[in-house]
């Protein structure tokens, strides 16, 4: 079968590298997606173990359309009943780049008409609309003349695990953090912190990946465990060697987080309790500039505010109090940062060595790399030639 693994922009190279560990055929990155191949076990592979993908889709059929009518008339054409149960709820998402359509909505309507009207020619008996928990999924995707329909396996977004239950302000996306982890070349091993953890979303994307635990573990359901095909015998299949493959806890990987507000904190505790890592991950109140090293070496990987709900003035205080606690206290640390504000990086007074473009919701954010040591930055140049 077709599938597609629908992701953030700038992490495709990620998502791919994904896929090609699950086994899958013929991946191709597009943009802010990634297409590939592969049977039933495959597509629940995919759902269950991709840290970086937000959904995956099902290609059903791909076809030319002239406009609104022929658009219904072939999908009415579809086989419908072969994917749809008699009592079973529909919901119907369109995207649509088009001169044929002024408005994704119509698309959606008319989809939703044909395939109720089929439905209802084969069964006698007319499929409702539950736009909110539907057991079938409907994804129509149009690029000026081409419709591509496909069915959404996922359900609910996959970068909503399960585990996060208390958020606190606006809570980084598991998706996001998950891509931000996977770029930073972290190698699972080397002791890492977050002294700016949020809701502990970096925290917790970190112990799943330390611990080979796949981030769809905690979900209550995904989305083809309601389609009349799906196969429980291969679905268990998949659950079983998911669990056999998770890293034993043995203390060895560190696992740190703080953050100044109290309120944050108890909310990482909170989502790192229901995730069942207090005893992997170690979280304190503290603010950054008041910390120490825990390690002599490790990994920071943090989102710092860009500004939004504090002043200009304090925002750029607040990146130099980053810059001077990172040279002061975490010489030997490598030092991920995202942020949105491009003026408050200079702020730092660190030069970069790495950067990647993302976006965090609708902000243009980068991701940059900052290594701290000792003395200038030709002596540190030099010492490792």
């Amino acid at each position: 079968m077709k599938l597609l693994a629908k992701t953030l922009l700038g992490l495709e190279n990620v998502l791919a590298e994904e896929i090609n560990a699950i086994g899958a055929s013929n991946v191709t990155q597009l943009n802010r997606a990634v297409s590939f191949e592969g049977d039933t076990e495959i597509m629940y592979k995919a759902n269950l173990n991709l840290r970086t993908a937000i959904r995956v889709l099902v290609e059903l059929e791909t076809f030319k359309i002239s406009g609104v009518e022929d658009l219904y008339k072939k999908l009415f054409a579809m086989n419908w009943q072969d994917y749809i149960g008699r009592l079973q709820t529909i919901s119907v998402d369109s995207i649509v780049f088009s001169k044929l359509f002024n408005h994704s909505g119509y698309v959606a309507l008319k989809t939703k008409d044909a395939i109720v009207d089929k439905m209802r020619e084969i069964h006698r008996i007319r499929p409702n609309v539950d736009i909110k928990h539907p057991d079938v999924r409907i994804n129509v995707h149009i690029a000026e003349n081409v419709c591509t329909v496909s069915l959404d396996s996922s359900g609910e977004s996959l970068n909503r695990r399960g585990y996060r239950t208390d958020a606190f302000a606006a809570p980084l996306n598991e998706v996001l953090a998950a891509g931000m982890l996977s770029l930073s070349g972290w190698d699972k091993k080397t002791p890492l912190y977050d002294p700016m953890c949020g809701s502990g979303t970096l925290l917790i994307e970190a112990a799943m990946m330390a611990y080979n635990i796949a981030p769809g573990i905690y979900r209550p359901e995904f989305g083809f465990e309601r389609w009349i095909t799906f196969d429980k015998d291969i679905w268990e299949k998949v659950l079983d060697h998911a669990q056999e493959n998770e890293i034993k806890y043995d203390g060895n990987i560190m696992i740190f987080g703080s953050d100044s507000d109290s309120k944050a904190l108890q909310a990482t505790k909170v989502n790192i309790a229901n995730a069942s890592f207090s005893k992997r991950i170690e979280i304190k109140k503290e603010k950054f500039e008041n910390t120490t090293a825990p390690t002599e070496n490790g990994f920071i990987i943090t989102n710092p505010p860009y500004g939004e709900r504090i002043t200009t003035d304090d925002i750029n205080a607040l990146y130099k109090e980053i810059g001077d606690t990172l040279k002061h206290k975490y010489t030997n640390y490598t030092a991920w940062i995202l942020s949105g504000n491009e003026y408050a990086f200079k702020h730092l007074e660190l030069k970069h060595t790495k950067t990647y473009s993302l976006l965090n919701g609708k902000i243009e954010c980068k991701f940059r790399e900052f290594r701290v040591f000792k003395g200038s930055h030709k002596e540190y140049k030099t010492s490792e030639n």
